[in-house]
């Protein structure tokens, strides 16, 4: 297991900023926003993407995910829950496609900048979308970005959250074994399933080998608030053992979008902390 972070804490930074930051504090790898003021997936620019891939070279981070889980670039009059709108399972279908098409693109990126996972997420079951046609928007919707990432060899973590269509660990392994492809997992969020009373050794062995990248974060109790590490309650001996019972080998991302007014620190503090837990 390698630590890397999470470049939406740099919301208020450029992208190049944040590299920089997160590479001098030590991570191995770097988790990267699909959205704006990062890389935000309405086109692929080979240019753009060059200059990115340049970077990461030169400060050695590995990508740990390619985050497509929000689209607050989309809107210029945003709605009342812009935060995962435009969705998979939006019911207008224009916004689907949209959806469709950025994550699309997301994938070709994660590919050329030598990411093999990208994240997503359900969205919400909006008004006119109640769960039974949700959850057959949702396969519609996915059967078409699998194929891409089946091609590309690039993997799709979706993310359960509290308040989401997928909420549940349970649901995304359904999900999964619904769909049959090898490229669909788990992005799974520690924290998330703290906040709704999930288990974390039971969703860990029901999730397995079918976990692409793991975000981190303390939580106070089991209110939804991400904190640096060592700053809640989440049992991070326990957690440690718990991965290794399943034998998870891949990166532990921490994500802390909540501290946009000093991610330099967070992200300082947060290593810190982990490496006394997880070692170098």
């Amino acid at each position: 297991m390698q630590l890397a972070f999470s470049t939406n804490a740099f919301s208020r930074h450029s992208l190049s900023e944040a590299l920089t930051a997160i590479a001098a504090a030590g991570y191995a790898g770097v988790e990267i926003l699909a959205d704006k003021p990062h890389w935000y997936p309405d086109s692929f620019d080979e240019a753009v993407v060059e200059k990115i891939r340049s970077q990461l070279s030169e400060l050695k981070l590995a990508v740990s995910n390619v985050n497509a889980n929000c689209t607050f670039g989309y809107w210029q009059d945003a709605p009342p829950e812009p935060f995962f709108e435009p969705s998979l399972i939006s019911p207008n279908p224009a916004h689907r496609a949209d959806r469709i098409r950025m994550i699309h693109n997301t994938l070709k990126f994660a590919e050329a900048v030598g990411a093999d996972t990208i994240s997503i997420t359900s969205g919400k079951a909006l008004p006119t979308m109640p769960p039974e046609a949700a959850m057959k928007q949702l396969r519609e919707s996915l059967a078409a970005i699998l194929e891409t990432a089946e091609k590309l060899k690039i993997k799709i973590g979706i993310e359960c959250e509290p308040g989401l269509f997928i909420e549940y660990a349970h649901e995304l392994r359904e999900l999964i074994d619904r769909l049959g492809s090898k490229m669909l997992g788990a992005n799974l969020d520690i924290g998330h399933s703290v906040v709704i009373g999930e288990s974390i050794p039971d969703i860990l062995k029901l999730l397995g080998g079918r976990i692409w990248n793991c975000h981190i974060e303390d939580i106070p109790h089991r209110k939804h608030y991400h904190l640096i590490p060592g700053q809640g309650t989440i049992d991070w001996s326990a957690l440690k053992n718990s991965l290794l019972a399943i034998k998870y080998h891949r990166f532990l991302t921490v994500e802390l979008y909540t501290y946009p007014d000093r991610p330099k620190e967070a992200a300082e503090e947060s290593i810190a902390y982990l490496q006394g837990i997880f070692g170098e």
